[in-house]
């Protein structure tokens, strides 16, 4: 028998929060999360998504032992700015048993219902920061700290259960070896002269940090159009600054500014931790936040994580000043790989900026929606 509890109490959330650590134990492509970092995330205190958003966290048991997990969530943004009825899942995770992930989804169900939406999607989290889709394909790739790892049977589990795909995801990666700067060199030159263009770099961390609110207001321009888009409110702001800004290498971070010193473009990147998480088995101590600042200070690959340009600048190469600065922090760091996380399939504008690295896709994911 199947038992469905709602993870309420810090004990159950803890509890929610292992479970993976469980099913997927030795595996060897799983990158785990810190679990303190996954617990700030579920604390209505602390993380200021639920200012827009409400979500509840539910177990599934089977002769007293976890064998599943779901987070039912409704972003009310969505829901009441954007007049798009759905209630999202995250944070789900299974073992091969689609009983326990019919009974995990009725509660997803439930909720939606409940407030006359009229349509579930997932998995997803609470904002367009946060984690999302089921992995599809590149099963034997592992995974990343902004990316959730499953077995192959959960997409399974979906339709059979009558879902279908909603989006597409894909992630690519080229080596940095191949790289030819020679395009990219002679256009930065032109466009920075073309348009006044002033590429800013940074050794420091405090001194990112008075350029970030617009950082994040360029992000909600450039990627208003598509149709997943939840802006990032203010509150938000504040609480992703505090929590990943000093996380990144401050070189990995990049401004262009116009002639007006108005910020068109910026490009985030981060060292792969892939690793150094597996190494820390959910923990910073005693050992965990040394091999988190090895690979900060080591990696070979890399991650790029945020871009973002001024639709008034997309189609212009403003691109190419972006991966100018980069090269030369990448050539002297000895750089081999470079990663790009989950695009979604029709965002041509981002493929287009990448098709002369003659990117690789090593990986697939998509959401799933069915109607209620």
């Amino acid at each position: 028998m199947i038992t469905v509890v709602e993870a309420n109490t810090k004990a159950l959330l803890k509890e929610y929060v292992k479970f993976p650590f469980e099913l997927y134990k030795n595996h060897p492509y799983w990158v785990p999360p810190l679990i303190a970092d996954e617990l700030e995330t579920f604390d209505k205190s602390k993380n200021p998504a639920f200012s827009s958003a409400e979500a509840y966290f539910y177990l599934a048991y089977r002769d007293g032992k976890v064998v599943g997990r779901i987070a039912a969530i409704i972003n009310w943004n969505e829901v009441n700015n954007q007049g798009k009825k759905k209630v999202r899942f995250g944070w789900w995770d299974v073992v091969d048993d689609i009983a326990v992930t019919k009974a995990l989804l009725e509660k997803v169900y439930e909720l939606g219902m409940a407030h006359d939406l009229d349509h579930v999607e997932g998995p997803m989290g609470f904002s367009n920061l946060d984690k999302v889709g089921v992995l599809t394909e590149g099963f034997n790739e592992i995974g990343s700290m902004i990316t959730w790892y499953n077995y192959p049977y959960y997409k399974d589990h979906l339709e059979q259960l009558g879902f279908v795909k909603e989006k597409e995801y894909l992630e690519n990666r080229f080596s940095f070896n191949n790289v030819n700067p020679d395009f990219f060199i002679k256009a930065n030159d032109l466009i920075v002269k073309r348009y006044g263009l002033k590429p800013v770099n940074f050794t420091s961390t405090s001194a990112i940090m008075p350029y970030v609110d617009k950082m994040f207001d360029l992000f909600n321009a450039s990627y208003a159009s598509l149709s997943s888009f939840v802006a990032i409110t203010e509150v938000q702001k504040e609480y992703f600054k505090k929590k990943y800004i000093s996380f990144i290498n401050p070189e990995y971070i990049k401004f262009i500014l116009d002639k007006d010193d108005k910020m068109i473009a910026f490009s985030i990147v981060m060292p792969s931790f892939s690793e150094a998480l597996q190494k820390t088995k959910g923990k910073l101590f005693p050992f965990g936040f040394y091999h988190l600042l090895q690979a900060k200070k080591n990696s070979k690959d890399v991650l790029f994580y945020l871009i973002g340009i001024d639709p008034e600048y997309q189609s212009k190469g403003v691109t190419a000043v972006v991966f100018n600065e980069y090269y030369k922090v990448f050539k002297a760091k000895g750089i081999q790989n470079c990663i790009r996380t989950p695009e979604l399939e029709d965002n041509h504008a981002i493929h287009n900026i990448w098709k002369h690295f003659n990117p690789v896709t090593f990986r697939r994911r998509r959401t799933y929606t069915k109607s209620l």
